[in-house]
């Protein structure tokens, strides 16, 4: 499956579009992973546990946007888009893929 940022595939044409697919992922920030962030927001450096988290759930989101493309027939999603928030007290990261599920030839 081809999945890109640009609104077509280079070098194929979209024969077919197969609808907007989303993929959604909504992960906790557990108390260990929280309290080793707030120490490096103490003595500066990167949060490599916030880090981990949110290429966790952009990868979990991608899968899910595959998956539901896939169901529909396609073989590619083009224009695909990523969004990252947070939710509650900032424990919790959202992140929505999207993107147009097609097919190309």
């Amino acid at each position: 499956m081809i999945i890109t940022t640009t609104p077509n595939v280079e070098g194929k044409k979209i024969l077919e579009y197969k609808g907007i697919v989303f993929g959604e992922i909504v992960t906790g920030i557990d108390f260990i992973k929280d309290f080793a962030a707030g120490l490096s927001n103490i003595f500066g450096g990167r949060s490599g546990s916030y880090e981990g988290e949110v290429v966790g759930a952009r990868d979990a989101a991608l899968r899910e946007l595959e998956e539901r493309a896939l169901r529909l027939g396609a073989n590619a999603v083009v224009g695909v888009d990523l969004d990252y928030e947070t939710m509650g007290q900032g424990n919790m990261v959202m992140v929505i893929a999207s993107g147009t599920a097609v097919v190309v030839g």
